[in-house]
């Protein structure tokens, strides 16, 4: 490849990075603004909306249902997930392919058709608290991102490495935890923190099955921007934001870039 090909590339590369970031970093931009307005701090920055954040309604409240939420919810899908991708890729059954189609399939169907059909179903066997609902809806979403990834790591695992350690006297739990588990960790993290941040930032499934008591974050954000339109919503929409970034630096420390991604 020819230098300028190689410049060409990486002007190409930029561009896409520089659309992708520009709505974030304008977010950034405005949480920081000195009026009241959405606009960007051309006359000097303020952090005025930052401490204006603990005096908002209800935002504390919807922080720590959503967090409670989407930790439930991981974990739930954490150790499902694991044992759906191990039953389907391990297990001797007619329909394997179709099982794995149809636990992927809540990441392929529209949030809002999801929303609808949950509340629906949960009606009408009498489930019409929003707390419990939310977490069952956030176990469907979150499950098929856990499968996906432990299913990948799975395939390329080698089973015979189980039946070496057993043969050289390790008890088939001491054989999973010393063979299995060190080799399986970084997907196992990294399914965790896709089915968190997917759970944390849902806002579809929310806005059906929550009711006036259980208000996840992203409604309350939602709430505040029909209420009045302020870049405090842009000060909560950036600590969002540093939250998802720190939780991609951590995850990197832990495994390491290229383990994270699948590499």
């Amino acid at each position: 490849m020819s230098v300028t090909a190689r410049l060409l590339g990486y002007a190409y590369l930029a561009l896409i990075c520089m659309f992708m970031l520009a709505p974030i970093a304008v977010v950034l931009a405005v949480s920081f603004s000195p009026t009241p307005v959405f606009d960007l701090p051309t006359s000097g920055a303020s952090l005025q909306w930052y401490r204006k954040l603990p005096e908002l309604y209800g935002l504390w409240d919807s922080v720590r249902l959503s967090i409670e939420v989407a930790g439930i919810a991981t974990a739930s899908s954490l150790v499902l997930g694991t044992l759906c991708a191990l039953g389907i890729l391990r297990g001797r059954f007619p329909g394997r392919s179709g099982l794995l189609v149809f636990v992927l399939s809540p990441m392929m169907l529209p949030g809002v058709v999801l929303g609808i059909a949950m509340l629906i179903a949960f009606r009408s066997i009498g489930l019409v608290d929003g707390y419990p609902s939310l977490i069952l809806a956030h176990v469907v979403i979150t499950l098929p991102y856990v499968v996906r990834v432990l299913y990948a790591a799975f395939v390329l695992f080698d089973f015979t490495m189980i039946d070496a350690a057993r043969s050289l006297g390790y008890s088939h739990a001491r054989a999973l935890w010393h063979v299995l588990v060190p080799n399986v960790l970084p997907s196992f993290l990294t399914a965790g923190m896709f089915a968190f941040l997917t759970s944390i930032d849902n806002y579809a499934l929310a806005l059906f099955l929550g009711d006036v008591r259980n208000v996840t974050l992203p409604i309350q954000i939602l709430n505040y921007l029909d209420r009045a339109s302020d870049p405090s919503v842009a000060a909560i929409a950036t600590l969002m934001v540093v939250v998802t970034v720190l939780i991609l630096v951590i995850a990197e420390r832990l495994v390491g870039a290229r383990r994270l991604v699948g590499g």
